[in-house]
């Protein structure tokens, strides 16, 4: 793990720091299981941030002011979060067109989020198709 992002989740109540590391898991499963290249993993805006060549940036935090959620960011001027809306409008919460709010009790592994989080690591394939390919 990126040292900054290390410090950064250090600093989180532990269950929202074991959520982002949930998410941040999956996100490097997904990069490997479809051999999508090395994940950039940095800090962007203060928040953990994730990119591989051909995707679109996908940022994690935790907010003092919503302590009972984490949200996943898209860029905003992508289709991403249009596109979740659409394919799975009762599975999560969304905040604008920038983020999927994922409440702490949520089991990662029992939501669509991979699916949301592979197409935002293959945007730039997908960008074009309607509704990325789905």
């Amino acid at each position: 793990m990126n040292p900054e992002v290390q410090a950064k989740f250090d600093g989180y109540p532990q269950d929202a720091r074991q959520q982002l590391e949930s998410v941040r898991r999956l996100i490097l499963a997904l990069a490997a299981e479809h051999e999508l290249g090395d994940v950039e993993e940095t800090l962007k805006w203060g928040e953990a941030s994730y990119l591989v060549k051909g995707g679109t940036s996908i940022r994690i935090d935790w907010k003092h002011q919503d302590p009972d959620s984490i949200k996943v960011f898209f860029h905003c001027q992508t289709s991403m979060i249009e596109t979740c809306k659409e394919l799975y409008r009762n599975e999560f919460a969304y905040e604008g067109k920038r983020a999927i709010v994922i409440p702490l009790s949520t089991n990662i592994e029992q939501v669509p989020l991979g699916h949301c989080l592979l197409l935002a690591l293959r945007y730039h394939e997908l960008k074009h198709m309607s509704l990325l390919g789905n």
